[in-house]
């Protein structure tokens, strides 16, 4: 038997716009995504000649082939004719789950990289990422990393310059959204205001976390607030206290600030600790 680790390292959606819905049901995104350091640990016993299995520390999520996990297990033996002869499949959760973070498809991400350098990697990154997409929309970027524009259902990725040094505060509310509901209701409006992924990029390019910061935006972010105004209320702490800019990641409802330096970000955290127990700071990675 063979024991791997991999580090599954959780993302914030920089930009999100939300596309015309294709005909598989889905709908066509853009989005400019970043990964942070808040991270799960996965460990995958290989040849434990048992049945698979799966274990997480966090009550409420699925271990079967539900979980993202085993399906980019089975995914990654299928595609490639393996048979591990058993695997044992071991998740130390960390990032919040419902969140917007992108924690199951991170782990499923880890599942894939540690089993591709298991078999000696016969499938490059990009290929692995692309394998990642017949897992789960996030799949493909998390396996990847970085700073990276992501289109279509999240297997178009190029990758973007990295994001200058700064730190992350990452709150997630006691709620969680729907995202059916939340793409059913998007559709169902006219959206007012859609994210500029060209100045973002540009703000990337130049290094410029001013410029990153003010052209933050998530189509999701406003539809998700107005039935949660607490959402106000965290972004009023990090805007008060040294953010240069928050909003909500992904469909909700962990809501990030950038802050320039670990010493504004000390005092974010102190503060919304009182309140919400689930607060993290962040590197980008």
């Amino acid at each position: 038997m063979t024991t791997l680790y991999e580090g599954a390292f959780a993302k914030v959606n920089l930009t999100l716009d939300v596309l015309d819905k294709r005909p598989d049901g889905y709908h066509n995104l853009k989005s400019i995504m970043q990964t942070i350091s808040v991270r799960d640990d996965v460990q995958i016993d290989v040849g434990t000649g048992k049945p698979w299995k799966l274990e997480c520390t966090m009550e409420g999520i699925p271990t079967d082939e539900r979980n993202l996990a085993w399906k980019a297990a089975k995914v990654f033996c299928d595609t490639l004719g393996k048979d591990p002869g058993g695997l044992h499949i071991r998740i130390t959760k960390r990032i919040p789950a419902q969140a917007g973070l992108g924690g199951g498809s991170a782990d499923a991400a880890a599942v894939l990289r540690a089993l591709n350098r298991y078999y000696d990697s016969p499938l490059s990154l990009p290929a692995l990422a692309e394998l990642g997409a017949a897992v789960g929309s996030d799949v493909p970027f998390c396996t990847l990393c970085g700073t990276a524009m992501v289109e279509g259902r999240g297997e178009k990725i190029r990758k973007l310059p990295d994001m200058p040094d700064c730190c992350f505060v990452i709150c997630k509310p006691d709620f969680s959204a729907s995202t059916p509901e939340l793409y059913r209701k998007l559709d169902e409006t006219a959206i007012a205001r859609r994210p500029d992924h060209q100045a973002m990029e540009n703000g990337l390019l130049a290094g410029d976390l001013g410029r990153i910061g003010e052209n933050l935006w998530n189509v999701f972010d406003p539809v998700v607030t107005a039935e949660h105004l607490e959402l106000n209320y965290i972004k009023s702490i990090f805007n008060t206290y040294g953010s240069i800019g928050q909003q909500m990641t992904g469909s909700g409802s962990a809501v990030f600030g950038i802050v320039p330096d670990f010493e504004f970000a000390a005092v974010i955290c102190n503060m919304l600790k009182e309140n919400y127990p689930q607060v993290f700071i962040a590197k980008p990675v």
